[in-house]
């Protein structure tokens, strides 16, 4: 891990980040439209726009790997969503591929399958099933790093991150949480593991809850430190039957119209049925 650049580097995961991983670089770039302040000395900082590509290259220029945490983090407008988070994350891979840039680092998210019910315990390699346009995104982010392995040889990890937040603040958020040093850990992997080409793993701390089953993250040797239950503040109130039902929470209640529709892994329906 020698330059890193690290796009949203004004961002509240770039921020928590940042102290853990400068001891770990030589120098770490930080990208981004707003200001970051208060730069460590082997910290730079760089303005430029996701959905601006001549920007992007001349940002990752001379840089080893890329964190890329930059987007809307939220759910919005298609407009926006394909203008930041699809465009721009195909920016992101045209630039390191005109640079040389040989690993990316991309911070996917639970959204890409948030419409998997709790009940059930999901790995990896099965389908996405976004919960937003969000989600969509970031199911969009998974694809592009595989095109970008297969056509240009650059190595990703996909991080479906939990919930980065500084402290578990609900429920769900228990089930899901991971701390910034797990997540700095994952990254490290991401950057340096000689056998990642597209992979996709599960950003979550040591949780009891049973959504995920992530062999993978083991097997590329993360070992996470932190037990979201040990930071537990609830703070939000009891969830609504739809989001309480499926993995995405909130972000499942949208646009839905309160009916239950259940499918198995071929895309076969099991049930269909009003949620009361």
């Amino acid at each position: 891990m020698k330059r890193i650049a690290m796009t949203g580097g004004a961002g509240h995961i770039a921020m928590l980040l940042r102290g853990l991983l400068c001891p770990e670089v030589k120098h770490l770039r930080l990208i981004d439209i707003s200001p970051v302040e208060d730069l460590a000395g082997n910290e730079s900082f760089v303005k430029a726009d996701l959905a601006d590509a001549d920007a992007m290259k001349r940002a990752l220029a001379d840089m080893d790997g890329v964190i890329h945490l930059g987007g809307i983090a939220r759910e919005s407008d298609i407009e926006s969503i394909l203008r930041v988070n699809a465009l721009g994350t195909y920016n992101v891979y045209e630039a390191a591929r005109a640079n040389g840039v040989e690993r990316v680092v991309f911070a996917s998210s639970n959204h890409a399958t948030g419409f998997y019910a709790r009940s059930e315990t999901i790995t990896p390699p099965d389908p996405c099933r976004p919960d937003s346009r969000y989600g969509l995104s970031k199911c969009f982010g998974e694809l592009v790093a595989g095109f970008y392995y297969d056509t240009a040889g650059i190595r990703t990890l996909s991080i479906r991150i939990g919930n980065a937040e500084t402290y578990p603040n609900s429920e769900r958020s228990a089930a899901i949480w991971i701390s910034a040093r797990d997540l700095a850990q994952l990254i490290q992997i991401g950057l340096t593991h000689p056998d990642i080409a597209a992979a996709i793993v599960y950003g979550v701390s040591r949780t009891d809850a049973t959504w995920w089953k992530d062999d993978l993250a083991w097997r590329l040797g993360y070992r996470p430190e932190d037990n979201p239950r040990d930071h537990l503040r609830i703070e939000k109130p009891a969830e609504g039957t739809i989001a309480a039902y499926f993995q995405g929470g909130g972000f499942c209640e949208g646009e839905h119209d309160g009916k239950l529709r259940l499918r198995d892994r071929d895309g076969l329906v099991i049930k269909s049925e009003a949620m009361s």
